[in-house]
Formats: C-alpha cells, structure tokens, sequence
C-alpha cells in the first residue's frame, strides 16, 4: 500500500451500486425493443424495411451528442450531465409509448440515443471518486467491469420481458414499460449520486460543435445514401469525400482553440489514440454485425447455407452471446492483473478476432454457431469494460469525461460505417429485408465475418504500440495522482 493514500474510498460501492441501476436500464433500452420490431412496425403501419430508419436516426443523434455531453461533463460535472441525457432519454421513450405516426416514433427514436454517453460518464465520475487512492486505475476497471455486467444482465432481462409480453397487452403499454424504468433511472441518479462541479475551464466550443456536427452529417448522410440508391451512387461518395476532406480545416480549428469540444491533440498522443482506433474498429462488429448474425442464423438451409432457426433459437443465441458478454466483463480484472491493462485489451481484440475468424469455416451448424458468439462475447466484454477505463487512464483529469464519452462516439461511427458496408456485402436485390427480395449470397456473409476478425486483429495491433504501462497506476506520477 502506498503511504498517505486511501486504499479504500468510502462509499465508492454504493455508488457503483446505483450506477449499476442506470446500466441495467441501459441494458434494458438495448435488449427490449429487439424481440418487437416487427411488432412496432404492424402496430406504425410500415415495411419492416423501414425499420432501418430508427436504428440511422439514432446512430446519428448519438455520434452528435457523445462529445458534446462529455464535454459539459468536464465543465458543469458528470452527474449532472447523466440526468440531462437521462432525462431526454426518458422523454424519448415516452415519446414512443404515444407515438401515433412513423415519424413521430422516429424522433422519440432518436432522442431515446442519448443514453448512450450514460456508461462513458459513469466511468469518469468513478475515475475521479477513486482519485488520490494511488489504486485509481484499478478501481476503475473493476468498477467497470461491474457496470458492464449490470447492462449486459437488463439486456436479457428487456429481451425476455418484451417477448414475453407482446402478445399478451397492448403496444403502447408494452413500449410504455421502458419509459417507466427510465423514468425511475432518473431518480437513482439525483438521490443516489453526489453532485461534484466539473474540473474543466471555459465553455462549450459551439464553431467546433458546428464543424463536427457538419462532418458527421456528411458522412453518415453518404453512407445512409449507399443503404438506400447503392454503391454506385454518385451522390452517396461526394457526401462523404465532403465529409473527410472537412476533417481538415475542423482539426486546425480544434487545435487554435485552449478548450475545444473535440481535443484533437489530446487523441493524438500515445496513450490515448491506440484505444480511439480499437472502440472506432470494435464497433464494426459489436454495432454493425448483428443484424446479419440474424439474418444468417434464421436463412432457410435449403438456399445452400443458414440454420434455418426459428425466432426463439435466434433469441437464444442472441442469450449466450450476452451471457459471454458479462464473463468477458468480469474476467477484466483478472485478466488485467495477469497480463497487465494492455495485453488485457489485446487478449479481448484477439477474441473477437478469433470468434469471426471461426465463422468464416464454421457456420454450417448450431452448435458451431454458439461456439463462434461464445468467443466472439467473452472478447466483447472485456472490451467493453475495458475502453473506457484505459480512455480515462491515460486523460488529463479534466478530460476524462471527453476522454471516455469518445470511446463512444467513435464506436458509434465505426458501426455506421460497417452497417453500410455489410448492407453493400450482403445486398442480393437491393435489400436484404426478407426472402421475398432474394437471399444474399454467402459471399456477403463471409465478407462481413472476415472484415469483423480483420478488424479486431488490427486493433490489437495497434495497442501493441500503446505505452505499456501508460494504464497502471503505479507509472503515473504522485501530483498527477493527486490531481486526478
């Protein structure tokens, strides 16, 4: 024990204890809906097709919101930016409980996508409540290993609970279910979380939030243009040849600034631009790689490949996949005294590059297909847990709301890029929605496969260049301890 620091911080478990709370009814957000899609869509009066919408609208609000709610974390303190977002995702899934129109489900949709800087923030209020304990970095994983089970746990329970229900009550009832448990979060979070001001200085950078917002806006405008007109549209690549070509004058416009929204030079360094690249590249499977699991997992065998699974196989694949999720998440802590805070994140790239590799000659049973999500989870879950814990370790204390919420948001874009490259790979007709348009061709299948354990393994090749011991506490010098 190093002297003069608190090894314990009392009431540190308490608080991960309500946070946990928040993560299950994130997991609930992330599981409920799943079962019910094509229910949602007969109760709005649309294609399931049109589905995709909700899940564009929201990839895009939630891109956009990541670095500016991190960056008001760092200013006005990260609780009271969790009930903001909170807050909106409440409105949000209420807004779905009472839509009456496709549109209007398509807002409430959107606004729901706040929550995703829930788990970045909790991490950073646990990094700075650990602070002065000379175990900070260490708490934080173990903490946040815990949360990311508590989601992956409302994950399944928001599963089983809609595809329990739906058949026996109404639909605005059913949707109404989220709604309430968000509502509650609310509260957990105002009585059960202190509220401590935030370390940053300055404002929010509102020319930088207009540039971001603009370069985003192009790139996913483009990449949802592919989903509907195609490769070949013209339209689609000039959006986002627009959008790459307006990072440049963006950075130089961060970089003039003393408080930026997005800190370029700080995602520059060494110690934080390794774990940027993974969550950008890991999002490419755990975001954009699912829905053709589905698809797959559910293709009638007779068309040459496919399961041929009903809904509750595919639920129950769906299951083990998350179960594998928390033992990934758990076993961060292990793992991280085993083989150090870097090699665990290497080991949990290595996994996921593993499980999609095993695809590729392993897909023609059931059981190859558990043993493939089985792997492919346990590697996901480390990840989870582990990027915003190294994000935060290697930031400035009074970036480590930024630090942790870009893991996020690049995670965000890396699934929206992927989710329109596969849309591309598995596209035998122009849509990929139903048997009705065609099957896609197996080549669609193993391309996405091959790009997600590509993927993964360059991940963990860029980690190889993180500083190894940029993550452990003992590295970190005692006034930086002290400030953090």
């Amino acid at each position: 024990m190093t002297t003069g620091m608190r090894p314990v911080v009392p009431g540190l478990w308490a608080i991960v204890g309500f946070l946990v709370c928040v993560e299950l009814a994130s997991g609930v957000l992330q599981g409920y809906y799943t079962p019910i899609f094509s229910d949602i869509a007969e109760h709005l009066g649309i294609q399931d097709a049109d589905v995709n919408w909700f899940e564009a609208a929201q990839l895009i609000l939630s891109a956009l919101v990541v670095p500016l709610l991190a960056r008001l974390g760092d200013l006005i303190g990260h609780r009271n930016v969790l009930l903001i977002s909170t807050a909106v995702t409440a409105l949000g899934s209420w807004v779905l409980a009472f839509a009456p129109s496709f549109t209007t489900f398509l807002v409430g949709w959107a606004l729901q996508g706040a929550y995703v800087v829930w788990l970045p923030l909790e991490v950073a209020i646990i990094h700075r409540r650990t602070a002065n304990t000379g175990q900070q970095a260490l708490l934080t994983r173990r903490a946040a290993a815990i949360l990311v089970a508590g989601l992956e746990l409302g994950v399944i329970a928001g599963a089983l609970t809609s595809g329990a229900l739906v058949e026996k009550t109404s639909m605005s009832f059913l949707l109404a279910l989220p709604a309430i448990v968000v509502t509650l979060c609310f509260f957990v979070i105002w009585f059960g979380i202190e509220d401590v001001r935030g370390e940053s200085t300055g404002g929010v950078d509102l020319p930088g939030l207009a540039a971001i917002t603009g370069v985003l806006a192009l790139v996913m405008g483009g990449l949802i243009t592919i989903r509907l007109q195609g490769v070949d549209s013209l339209l689609a690549w000039a959006l986002i040849v627009g959008g790459a070509v307006a990072l440049v004058p963006f950075a130089k416009l961060e970089n003039s600034k003393d408080e930026p929204l997005v800190d370029v030079r700080l995602l520059g360094k060494p110690g934080q631009w390794p774990v940027q690249l993974t969550a950008f590249l890991f999002g490419m499977s755990v975001l954009g790689a699912q829905i053709p699991l589905s698809t797959f997992a559910r293709t009638d065998p007779a068309v040459g490949y496919g399961l041929g699974a009903s809904a509750g196989f595919v639920s129950t694949l769906i299951g083990l996949y998350v179960v594998s999720l928390v033992v990934g998440a758990l076993s961060l802590p292990l793992l991280s005294r085993a083989a150090g805070p870097r090699g665990a994140l290497i080991i949990g790239c290595l996994l996921v590059a593993v499980g999609y590799a095993m695809w590729l000659p392993m897909h023609d049973t059931t059981t190859q297909a558990l043993a493939n999500m089985a792997v492919a989870g346990i590697g996901s879950g480390v990840l989870v847990a582990a990027l915003p814990a190294a994000a935060a370790a290697a930031a400035p204390p009074d970036r480590t709301g930024f630090a942790t919420g870009m893991t996020n948001a690049t995670k965000t874009v890396g699934g929206a890029i992927a989710s329109a490259v596969f849309a591309i790979a598995l596209a035998a007709t122009g849509s990929i929605s139903g048997p009705e348009e065609g099957h896609a061709p197996l080549s669609g299948y193993l391309t996405v496969w091959g790009v997600c354990a590509g993927a993964a393994l360059v991940a963990a090749l860029a980690l190889l260049l993180l500083p190894r011991d940029q993550l452990d506490d003992a590295t970190r010098a005692p006034e930086e301890q002290l400030a953090s």
